[in-house]
């Protein structure tokens, strides 16, 4: 699973030739969500609120780029970093 950012704790994973909707996982400490890119809303799992705040501002933010990863991984090609929140 390619790690394609991280900030404030929180690490960014998006998984090869997952199946629709097109997603990414967040992880903070021991904590897991899938999120929507389209919708930028969770699927499925938790975060604390403050850093689901952060995800779903930062899914907001690079909405294209994470398209853009999402289908280079359906094609099982090399994902790119994405820039964190500062």
């Amino acid at each position: 699973m390619p790690h394609i950012s991280e900030f404030f704790g929180i690490k960014i994973f998006m998984y090869w030739d997952e199946h629709a909707p097109p997603r990414f996982h967040a992880e903070y400490i021991n904590m897991k969500a899938l999120i929507s890119i389209t919708d930028a809303v969770v699927i499925k799992g938790m975060l604390p609120s403050r850093q689901l705040k952060l995800v779903l501002a930062w899914c907001e933010l690079h909405g294209q780029e994470l398209m853009k990863n999402w289908e280079t991984a359906q094609e099982h090609g090399e994902l790119k970093r994405i820039d964190p929140l500062h």
